[in-house]
């Protein structure tokens, strides 16, 4: 699932303007985290998730083992917020924030 550096780009734009909806904590991954993880993605596509870890390494590990059990590309890190992206065919326009985003500005 290779994205092309202007769709990175435009998926990072979008992201400026979300607030995360799932928080790792220093817990780690628990079950209950990957399935709100695996719904937010199938109904937002593009989601932001908080890092609530100190250290950086931790954080690369967490967003690493993010990306891979979920099945997700890793578009942006900046500080303890990582972007992540994964398309949904059937994903419902109204929840899609990249859907959302093309129609509100025209892009199809």
């Amino acid at each position: 699932m290779s994205l092309s550096q202007a769709q990175k780009k435009a998926f990072r734009s979008i992201g400026h303007h979300l607030n995360p909806v799932v928080t790792v904590s220093e817990n780690g991954i628990s079950e209950t985290l990957l399935a709100e993880f695996d719904r937010a993605l199938r109904d937002h596509e593009l989601i932001k998730v908080k890092l609530a870890l100190p250290e950086r390494d931790d954080r690369a590990a967490m967003i690493q083992e993010l990306a891979t059990e979920g099945g997700a590309e890793l578009i942006q890190t900046i500080g303890k917020m990582a972007l992540f992206y994964r398309h949904n065919p059937k994903a419902n326009p109204k929840l899609s924030n990249v859907t959302r985003f093309e129609n509100h500005h025209g892009r199809h």
